[in-house]
């Protein structure tokens, strides 16, 4: 019998600006701390990044293969890219750990190192899709160099599919939430909560937090998996993914009160749309499976996976292109996680306010730029590298990376497509001038000396490079 292999194939054969003062945080900044540029790692699916108390940053994936369980680690979010990975574990020669290995997540407990998995055995067919949770622990303190061994299988209600455990610690009380399908209800998977009792057992009955049943869940499969947790502004915040793991993958939310019972279901709310999806403008497709960390800044972060393309040939199981991809994570005025969107590849973007009207921001809607706060895409701007000399600099939208800010030459300054003309490469050249200690900057002009990128009566224009208006503060 043919069997089309797919993670989920088994069900139908047989888952503002920041809330943080920029002030505040632009005082605790790295300098030193290089820009990363995305994708950050290729061909690592299911990212866990975290920053652990040593300062380090630690990261784990699923690698293409499924044969084994990685680890890198950093001082920055840009090292990870070059980071050497070591390989903790692999998968057995035979039995219920021969087969696939799944998103794995590294955790330390009272002071030993966990990392959770889940496999299935090797042999073809049906069989490989019978995927549990385990967990290795390491033998010595440092997780990178100590010894790792099979501690043993996550104990469920149900011996069924299950996979893509996270853990947290909320009020004193550890919880575990992961994915995993019931029986008697016809999804591919679902989302728990339970206390823990060992790193293998509970203390209580699970909860089930939701089920895949809205039109964005259910896009090829039935899914709601990977939770990722994060704790902001009196509130729980767990994104999750669901559909399929093409482009149609995507994150969902669920929220709950801080002081809430988090094992009542009623707690959580779910949202009715996806918060992160594919963006064919920034070409990054299925984004998900994210989790969360801060960046050296101690800002959130926002890790996930997704493709440089749409179409995909063969199974997406196999294709080795979810790419593991960082980005700042923003809120709302009510403190919500505003997650954008994909912003696509290269140098991670950055926002600039204006320092004379805080309310306003470099922004634009289509080729147009203007002073304002419209949807977070609007507001990002890559900076890269400028084509006059080494200090200069060229600024993109994100949403539209073929075009850029250009002099033009009544004193106006618009978004163009990059003609490749020599006026083109004068006019679209700035200096970003850093003002040392006071977290302000400004962009001058190549084209007109004595001019810089400034905001007048809500409209973008070139002013003179010292008026209060051609100051910015980056966010």
């Amino acid at each position: 019998m043919s069997f089309a292999l797919s993670r989920r194939g088994f069900i139908g054969s047989a888952a503002a600006l920041s809330a943080a003062p920029a002030a505040v945080r632009a005082a605790k900044a790295d300098a030193a701390a290089p820009v990363p540029v995305n994708p950050l790692v290729k061909n690592r699916a299911d990212a866990q990044i975290f920053r652990h108390e040593d300062g380090y940053y630690y990261m784990t994936g699923s690698v293409p293969e499924y044969d084994r369980l990685v680890l890198r680690r950093s001082k920055t979010i840009a090292g990870l890219a070059t980071a050497k990975e070591a390989v903790l574990w692999r998968h057995e020669a035979s039995g219920p750990r021969s087969g696939f290995l799944w998103a794995p997540e590294l955790h330390q407990i009272d002071g030993v190192w966990y990392m959770y998995f889940a496999a299935g055995p090797s042999g073809g067919g049906d069989d490989v899709f019978r995927i549990r949770t385990y967990a290795v622990v390491c033998d010595g303190a440092d997780p990178m160099t100590g010894k790792w061994r099979v501690l043993g299988e996550l104990q469920t209600p149900w011996d069924s599919f299950n996979l893509d455990s996270t853990i947290f610690v909320h009020k004193g009380v550890r919880y575990m939430a992961w994915a995993q399908r019931e029986p008697g209800i016809d999804t591919n998977s679902n989302l728990y909560i339970a206390p823990m009792k060992t790193p293998l057992t509970f203390s209580a009955q699970p909860a089930r937090l939701t089920i895949p049943t809205l039109d964005w869940e259910v896009r090829g499969y039935k899914v709601a998996e990977a939770p990722a947790i994060l704790h902001r502004n009196g509130r729980l915040f767990m994104t999750y993914s669901a559909s399929a793991t093409d482009a149609r993958y995507c994150l969902g939310l669920l929220t709950a009160d801080e002081n809430a019972d988090l094992m009542d279901p009623k707690s959580w709310t779910k949202s009715k749309q996806p918060v992160f999806v594919t963006n064919s403008q920034t070409s990054v497709y299925g984004p998900g499976h994210n989790s969360f960390t801060v960046d050296e800044q101690g800002r959130d972060m926002l890790v996930y996976h997704g493709r440089d393309y749409e179409e995909i040939k063969g199974d997406p199981l196999f294709n080795p292109d979810r790419h593991t991809r960082v980005q700042r994570l923003y809120y709302t005025a009510d403190g919500t996680p505003d997650f954008g969107v994909p912003v696509g590849n290269g140098p991670l973007p950055e926002r600039f306010v204006s320092a004379a009207n805080p309310a306003a921001l470099l922004a634009h809607e289509g080729t147009r730029l203007i002073g304002g706060n419209p949807s977070l895409a609007q507001t990002q701007f890559r900076q890269t590298k400028g084509r006059a000399g080494k200090d200069s600099i060229m600024l993109s939208p994100i949403l539209m990376p073929d075009h850029y800010l250009v002099a033009a030459k009544d004193g106006t300054v618009t978004l163009q497509p990059d003609s490749k003309s020599a006026d083109f490469s004068l006019r679209s050249q700035f200096v970003r001038l850093e003002e040392k200690g006071q977290g302000l900057l400004r962009f001058a002009a190549v084209a007109a000396p004595g001019k810089a990128i400034g905001m007048v009566d809500g409209q973008v224009a070139l002013v003179a490079s010292r008026d209060n208006s051609a100051y910015w503060r980056a966010d």
